[in-house]
C-alpha cells in the first residue's frame, strides 16, 4: 500500500512539474511571438507592390506559405522513411498501430498537418484584409511557424515540457492572426 502511495505521489509532483513547464514555455512562445510580430510591423519595410490588388495579396501568402507547407512534407518523409526501414510498422498505420519506432514522428505529422491547416487558412484571410506595409505581419507569421515547428520537432521527445514553446510559438501567431482577421472583418463591417 505505500508503495502505491508513492508512486501517487511522485506521479502528482511530476504533472505539477510538468505542468509548471508547459506554462514556462507557452508564455515565454507568446512573449516571443508579440514581440517578433510587434517589432517586424514597426521596423521592417515590406515591398509595397504587394499590395496591389487582393489576387496579388493572395499569391504574396501562397508564397509565404511554402514555410509551413515543407515542415509538413519534411514531417510526411521523415515518417514514410521510417516506415519503410521498420519491418513492423511497412504496411501502414490501416494493418497496425504504429511501432514504439514510429509513435513520435506520427504524433509530429499529425501535429504539422493540424497546425499548417490553421496557419494557412489564417495566412489566407489575413492577406484579403492587410494592405500595404502590413503585409509584413505574414513572413513573420511563416517564420515563427518555422522555429516553432523547429523547436517542437527538436523537444517531442523530451516531454511536453520541451515541447510546449515550440508548439506554443506555432499555435499562437495563428491564434492572433486569426484574432486580427476577425478584428479587421467586424471593424470593417
Amino acid at each position: 500500500m505505500q508503495n502505491v502511495d508513492v508512486t501517487r505521489t511522485l506521479r502528482r509532483a511530476d504533472l505539477h512539474f510538468e505542468q509548471r513547464r508547459i506554462v514556462i514555455g507557452a508564455s515565454l512562445a507568446l512573449l516571443v511571438t508579440i514581440l517578433v510580430l510587434v517589432g517586424g510591423y514597426l521596423f521592417v519595410a515590406m515591398p509595397l507592390h504587394v499590395a496591389d490588388g487582393v489576387a496579388n495579396r493572395l499569391v504574396f501568402a501562397f508564397r509565404v506559405d511554402i514555410v509551413p507547407l515543407l515542415w509538413l512534407l519534411a514531417a510526411i518523409v521523415n515518417v514514410g522513411n521510417r516506415r519503410f526501414l521498420s519491418r513492423d510498422d511497412i504496411q501502414g498505420a490501416g494493418f497496425y498501430p504504429p511501432s514504439e519506432r514510429l509513435a513520435i514522428p506520427v504524433a509530429i505529422l499529425q501535429n504539422t498537418l493540424e497546425q499548417t491547416v490553421l496557419a494557412i487558412g489564417a495566412h489566407l484571410v489575413l492577406a484579403t484584409l492587410l494592405i500595404g506595409e502590413k503585409l509584413i505581419i505574414l513572413p513573420l507569421l511563416a517564420l515563427l511557424f518555422c522555429i516553432g515547428r523547429a523547436v517542437f520537432w527538436a523537444g517531442y521527445g523530451s516531454g511536453a515540457g520541451q515541447r510546449a514553446f515550440g508548439f506554443a510559438l506555432t499555435f499562437f501567431p495563428t491564434v492572433i492572426a486569426y484574432v486580427l482577421a476577425l478584428l479587421l472583418i467586424v471593424r470593417r463591417g
